[in-house]
């Protein structure tokens, strides 16, 4: 879209103001509201944001502004917000590409592969979760008939959420999401929808805009929509799993190959790649996994509903949604992240890993098409397979020593990401926990 084309289209679909939307360091959209006379100024000299008022720009009171500069090629309306159009947008401080920018950091990966020719496609699985406060203030399903021990599919659950599901559902699709399904989860108010995998960047710019249409519509209707990780201890977390494939120039796709013996359909590349998850799994978590909280989803064990569907061990297998990587032939689908995860951060960091396994030609070694939850750790260790960081601090750590994701994201920016989750991590430590108190308070 040129900038004549885009200022015909906001004067078409009568829009009055544009939200110049970037994400903060933890993937949360930012924006301001812009009149749509100005679309001019947001491309060429950008938004201007004071950096040190968001979390992880690394900017002081002191320094220059943080300029938010809109990429044409993602206007779209506001289907929930009429009169508004988003544009998202990349940082730039003093004219340059902003190394600490999320989106930045991306699109520096995205050219790596475009230098050989090839582009990633990416599918993701968003699941979110409907909550309303309950008399006691606590989170509970906004549908207080939403109980079932087995709740998956369960047309009830997915009926009595429709008018939420639909409107959702509609606003997506008014913007060129091709949604194909929309299904209950495992837990009691979780949902998920499927809409067809564009290329890496369109992927991670939809995923912000999904969290603010499901935010702001469910706002609406008196509930939240909450992409919290793991909202229920007893119940499955909420994942954004991640289909990966890249083709090269004339659309074919690099990752498949019906010789494989292994009867994966994955070419010797695809294994490489996949090699180069398995290898920086541990600190790749970090970014797929950011938050205290994603370690209640990847813990080890089950939940009410029999299993946690969450991948806590380092393996690959055919149809095996026990493992961090499930190969639905042909490609890959890496399980790890959640839905928490900023989208930037984990492309950027499937990009950085995969290619260096495709660089290093890193073997993956043999697929486990096994169920991993009834294996012992003795059992796991028998046949190689490692089991994924179980906190946030483990993480952070291995992050700490990788040093691929210094050398590609750059030290400063990894440095601000580590010490903003240690900051986390110290304050969730303080924390005196609601079962603490019950535990202890007369425990002595």
């Amino acid at each position: 879209m040129t900038l004549e084309e885009a200022k015909q289209f906001l004067a078409d679909n009568d829009v009055k103001y544009i939200l110049a939307q970037f994400v903060d360091i933890h993937g949360v959209a930012k924006t301001k509201s812009v009149p749509a006379s100005c679309l001019e100024d947001i491309v060429t000299s950008g938004a201007g944001f004071a950096g040190f008022a968001v979390w992880g720009l690394g900017l002081e009171p002191h320094q220059s502004d943080y300029m938010a500069k809109a990429d044409l090629s993602t206007l779209t309306l506001v289907p929930w917000q009429p009169g508004y159009a988003r544009i998202a947008c990349t940082g730039h401080v003093n004219g340059q590409p902003y190394e600490y920018d999320s989106r930045h950091i991306m699109l520096q990966q995205i050219e790596r592969l475009s230098q050989k020719g090839w582009t990633l496609n990416t599918g993701i699985e968003p699941e979110f979760s409907l909550l309303r406060k309950d008399d006691n203030g606590q989170m509970v399903p906004f549908d207080e008939t939403d109980v079932l021990d087995k709740p998956c599919y369960d047309y009830k659950g997915m009926s009595r959420s429709r008018e939420f599901l639909e409107k959702f559902v509609d606003s997506l699709q008014q913007v060129g999401f091709d949604v194909y399904q929309i299904d209950h989860e495992d837990a009691n108010g979780q949902f998920e929808i499927n809409y067809t995998y564009s290329d890496a960047k369109t992927s991670a710019d939809r995923i912000t805009f999904v969290r603010m249409a499901g935010s702001e519509i469910a706002n609406e209707m008196g509930m939240t929509c909450s992409f919290m990780p793991k909202p229920n201890s007893s119940r499955t977390g909420n994942g954004f799993h991640y289909h990966l494939s890249v083709t090269d120039p004339e659309g074919r796709n690099l990752f498949a190959d019906d010789s494989d013996a292994n009867n994966l359909g994955l070419s010797e590349m695809a294994y490489h790649f996949l090699g180069g998850l398995i290898h920086h799994a541990k600190a790749l978590c970090a970014f797929s996994a950011p938050t205290v909280n994603s370690y209640k989803r990847l813990v080890v064990g089950r939940s009410l509903s029999g299993a946690t569907w969450a991948p806590a061990f380092i393996s690959y297998g055919d149809n095996n949604r026990t493992a961090m990587v499930r190969v639905p032939y042909g490609r890959l689908e890496f399980r790890l992240p959640d839905s928490g995860s900023n989208a930037y951060l984990v492309t950027a960091a499937i990009i950085a890993a995969g290619l260096d396994g495709v660089e290093k030609k890193l073997d993956p070694g043999t697929p486990k098409n096994i169920n991993h939850y009834k294996l012992s750790f003795k059992e796991l260790e028998d046949l190689g397979i490692e089991t994924l960081p179980q906190s946030l601090s483990e993480a952070i750590n291995e992050l700490e020593k990788s040093s691929l994701f210094h050398e590609q994201f750059g030290e400063a920016f990894v440095k601000e990401f580590i010490d903003i989750k240690r900051m986390e991590w110290v304050e969730y430590q303080r924390h005196v926990s609601d079962w603490e108190i019950d535990r202890y308070v007369e425990f002595f």
